[in-house]
């Protein structure tokens, strides 16, 4: 079998990577993982301790999530790349969807080697995080993507073939999956549930209109350096 390298970024997310954790740790999900690698931008909190607790290895470097990406793969020797966010946890059954995606979308498939993603869901209960979900939904099927909260699947062939990702940071997610395209991308249909508290602290509507505004800055060529200024706020 096919094994796994389960690359989270974080920086200073020892609060909530034991969400993502818990979520791969089944019997079946630890036979097939190879490792998991905590790509830490630099946190001051107690990561470090947590990954020699749960034996994950942790690669260091400056922060900025492509950057930091980029030092995980190089550390990793897995056949597959999952990049699981640290506030992010799988549904249950996500060993058989990715066992069955390996041999179906793999190298020299019939149905051609391909980047799984999950759907996005969030932990929350009401209209606004309902609607959220949609919108991410529609996003995926009409303009084909998804982003890194949805927790990319891909084989190390198709990532070196697509050039990885950029040492960017931010935006690191929109750039890879528009070089895979749509028709290497394909969707897992289990949920990766992704923690709502920054909607709730900024606000649903002011945080979603904040994505939109950075997104579409980026599609309009403004660099993702610039663009940090106006997320960040």
């Amino acid at each position: 079998m096919a094994s796994i390298s389960v690359i989270i970024p974080t920086l200073n997310a020892a609060g909530s990577v034991g969400r993502a954790l818990v979520s791969i740790s089944s019997l079946d999900g630890l036979a097939m993982i190879r490792e998991v690698i905590f790509a830490d931008g630099g946190s001051q909190d107690e990561i470090a301790e947590i990954a020699q607790e749960c034996g994950a290895e942790i690669v260091v470097s400056a922060p900025g999530r492509g950057g930091q990406l980029q030092s995980g793969v190089r550390a990793a020797t897995g056949d597959w790349f999952l990049f699981l966010h640290a506030d992010t946890s799988l549904d249950g059954g996500w060993e058989a969807q990715l066992s069955a995606f390996m041999r179906n979308h793999g190298e020299n498939k019939n149905e051609g080697n391909k980047a799984g993603y999950f759907k996005f869901a969030l932990d929350d209960d009401g209209a606004k995080p309902r609607l959220l979900e949609w919108l991410v939904a529609l996003r995926c099927g009409v303009f084909a993507l998804p982003y890194g909260d949805q927790a990319l699947f891909i084989s190390r062939r198709l990532y070196d073939e697509v050039g990885g990702f950029g040492a960017m940071p931010l935006m690191e997610d929109v750039d890879l999956v528009r070089r895979l395209g749509r028709k290497r991308l394909q969707r897992i249909n289990l949920k990766a549930v992704t923690s709502a508290d920054r909607y709730r602290l900024d606000g649903y509507l002011r945080r979603m209109f904040r994505n939109l505004f950075c997104i579409s800055l980026y599609l309009l060529g403004v660099s993702p350096e610039r663009i940090l200024g106006v997320y960040g706020r």
